[in-house]
């Protein structure tokens, strides 16, 4: 390639090199590998959900189940946080280019994830409340009309279960699976899912032993304990997501940063390991010279799930605030 004697590039050079990188060229997609289809299946169960909200509610205030009429404002709630979900999976989806996002819009599922965990805490203190409030006060209940309606009900919710399943095994409190485990969105509709099927089980329940047994104060009774099973699927969401939001510590894998670069010999001056979207983490790591921060890179590029690392050097002494060589860098994929 020629120069002229200024050193500038002659014009057949310069058409023939690429133009150099932009800040557009750096697409933050952490999104991960199963966004658009776990957004597909969220807009099914979107459509199932409001269906079946309507017929129970409905059929809960004209028998007078309290089990029933649970379901179906249940339902209710759900609906709007899978809609919610929804339209999460959608934005995150429309934005992920957006340089707005300094770190793309990988986390947008785990604040709609939060918001669910809130929906489900106030549907259980709902049921909880109005299950008391219908033990203290006993109404007449239409079994025979009720029973059709919750087994329609749970045959609903369990066609949710399979379109969400979609080959995946989905396990409460394990690995689901490629990035299932921390999509907290995908697990929000899930768990919304999961607890209509239980209230429905045990609003059938509550209401074969009404009607063949006589065991009436059985049908409050179910909807206090099915309350108290969402409450607790409510505080394990609103936990998870919630870490994830204030960018707490993945200390698995800072455990290994830290392993690497002592291998290296390498003293860290600081070190931060934070979640951008499922199954994608950000480090930043400090390291005082004379290491090689090209090398250390190098070394933890390797490791699971990091998709955006930064490795800086800063002077023998510590408590310098300027900064000696800087390496920073993305995987091909941020």
């Amino acid at each position: 390639m020629g120069l002229s004697p200024r050193g500038a590039l002659h014009n057949g050079d310069a058409r023939r090199m690429k133009p150099p990188m932009s800040e557009a060229d750096f697409i933050h997609d952490y999104l991960g590998a199963h966004h658009d289809e776990n957004a597909k299946r969220t807009r099914w169960v979107v459509a199932l959900t409001m269906s079946m909200m309507f017929i129970e509610i409905a059929a809960g205030w004209w028998t007078g189940s309290m089990a029933l009429l649970a379901d179906g404002f249940h339902m209710a709630t759900d609906a709007a946080a899978i809609g919610v979900a929804a339209f999460a999976y959608r934005y995150a989806r429309a934005h992920v280019a957006n340089p707005r996002y300094s770190f793309g819009t990988g986390k947008v599922g785990d604040l709609a994830g939060f918001a669910s965990s809130l929906v489900l805490a106030m549907a259980s203190l709902g049921i909880a409340v109005e299950s008391v409030m219908r033990l203290l006060d006993r109404q007449t209940i239409d079994f025979g009309g009720a029973l059709p309606v919750a087994v329609i009900g749970l045959f609903v919710n369990l066609t949710s279960f399979a379109l969400l399943s979609g080959g995946h095994h989905h396990r409460h409190g394990h690995d689901h699976g490629h990035d299932h485990h921390h999509d907290h969105n995908f697990r929000a509709v899930y768990l919304h899912v999961l607890s209509d099927a239980l209230v429905s089980v045990m609003a059938i329940s509550a209401l074969l032993a009404g009607r063949y047994l006589g065991i009436v104060w059985l049908d409050p009774v179910m909807g206090i304990v099915g309350s108290l099973v969402i409450a607790r699927w409510s505080w394990s969401l609103m936990k998870d997501t919630s870490a994830i939001l204030l960018d707490t510590t993945d200390a698995r894998v800072a455990d290994q940063v830290r392993g690497i670069v002592g291998e290296m010999d390498a003293r860290m001056l600081d070190l931060h390991v934070w979640r951008v979207g499922p199954a994608a983490l950000a480090v930043i790591v400090d390291v005082a010279e004379p290491a090689c921060a090209a090398t250390i890179r190098e070394r933890l590029a390797r490791l699971k799930g990091v998709v955006h690392l930064t490795v800086q050097t800063h002077p023998d002494a510590s408590t310098s605030p300027h900064r000696g060589e800087v390496e920073t860098g993305v995987s091909p994929s941020g």
